[in-house]
C-alpha cells in the first residue's frame, strides 16, 4: 500500500472518526473509488491512533473512570456498552454485508436526516439536565448499536441521541467520545482474532503506516476538540448537507 493513500486513510479516519459523518463510510467510499481497500492490520494500526485522540483529549475524565471503575459515570458508561454490543451481534451478518458498499448511500442520507432533526428540534425549548442519566447512557447506547452500519455515524448517532433524549450537550458530547473507547477495543480485539485466525501474513509500507498513526491521532484530536464546541451549538445541518452530498456521489460513482 502506497505512502499517500496510508497518509490519506490516517486523515479520513481521524477526521471523520468523530466528526458525525461516519468513518467507516468514508473508508469504504474511499476503497470503492480508488479500488484499494485498507488491510486489517492498517484498520487496528489507525483505530488505535484515534483511540489514543480520546485518552488524550478525555484523560481528566478517563482518570477519574479508572480512579473510580464502579462510580456512578463508570456504570453508565458500561451500561451503555451492553445495548451496542447486542445490536451489533444480532445484525452482524447484514452489517457484514454492508461493507460491500451497496447500501452505503442510504446509510449517509439516513445520518443526514438524523443530524437535521436534531438541529430543529433541540432548538425548541425543553427541559435539559445536567448529568447523562441511566436513561440518557442506554438510549445512547441503543443510538450506538444502530450506528455501526458504515455511512452510518457513530459519534452524530450517539450525540443525537443524548441531545433528542434531553441531555445537556456538552456532556452528551464527552460521553459519547468515552463511549467510543470500549467499541474501538472490542473492534481491535476482533481485528486482530481475524488476523490470528486467518494467519495473515502483513505487508504494508512500515513508513507509511507510521506517518498515517500520526496523521491520525493529529486530526483526530482536533476533530474531538471540534465537536465539543459544534456540540454545545447543535449546528449540525452543514454536516448533514455535506452527508447528502457524499450520498448522492456515491449513488453515481
Amino acid at each position: 500500500m502506497q505512502i499517500l493513500f496510508l497518509v490519506i486513510l490516517g486523515a479520513v479516519q481521524g477526521l471523520t472518526e468523530f466528526l458525525p459523518v461516519s468513518s467507516s463510510g468514508h473508508l469504504v467510499l474511499l476503497g470503492k473509488w480508488f479500488g484499494v481497500q485498507e488491510t486489517l492490520f492498517v484498520s487496528i494500526i489507525l483505530h488505535l491512533a484515534t483511540f489514543f485522540s480520546v485518552l488524550v483529549c478525555l484523560r481528566k475524565e478517563i482518570w477519574q473512570l479508572i480512579k473510580h471503575p464502579f462510580s456512578d459515570e463508570a456504570v453508565k458508561l458500561y451500561l451503555a456498552t451492553i445495548p451496542t454490543c447486542i445490536i451489533a451481534l444480532i445484525l452482524m451478518p447484514l452489517i457484514n454485508k454492508s461493507f460491500m458498499g451497496g447500501a452505503l448511500g442510504f446509510c449517509f442520507i439516513i445520518s443526514a436526516v438524523v443530524l437535521f432533526a436534531t438541529d430543529i428540534l433541540s432548538k425548541k425549548k425543553v427541559k435539559v439536565r445536567e448529568d447523562i442519566t441511566l436513561k440518557h447512557a442506554i438510549i445512547m447506547g441503543v443510538f450506538q448499536g444502530l450506528a455501526t452500519f458504515p455511512g452510518v455515524s457513530r459519534s452524530g448517532a450517539t450525540i443525537c441521541g443524548g441531545i433528542l433524549s434531553g441531555a445537556d450537550k456538552k456532556k452528551t458530547a464527552k460521553f459519547s467520545f468515552l463511549m467510543s473507547l470500549p467499541i474501538i477495543l472490542l473492534s481491535l480485539l476482533m481485528e486482530i482474532y481475524e488476523i490470528v485466525g486467518a494467519g495473515q501474513t502483513i505487508s504494508v509500507n512500515i513508513a507509511g503506516l507510521i506517518i498515517s498513526f500520526f496523521v491520525a491521532f493529529a486530526v483526530g484530536t482536533l476533530s474531538i476538540k471540534v465537536m465539543l464546541k459544534v456540540t454545545e451549538k447543535t449546528n449540525f445541518r452543514w454536516f448533514a448537507l455535506y452527508l447528502i452530498i457524499i450520498a448522492i456521489l456515491s449513488f453515481i460513482f
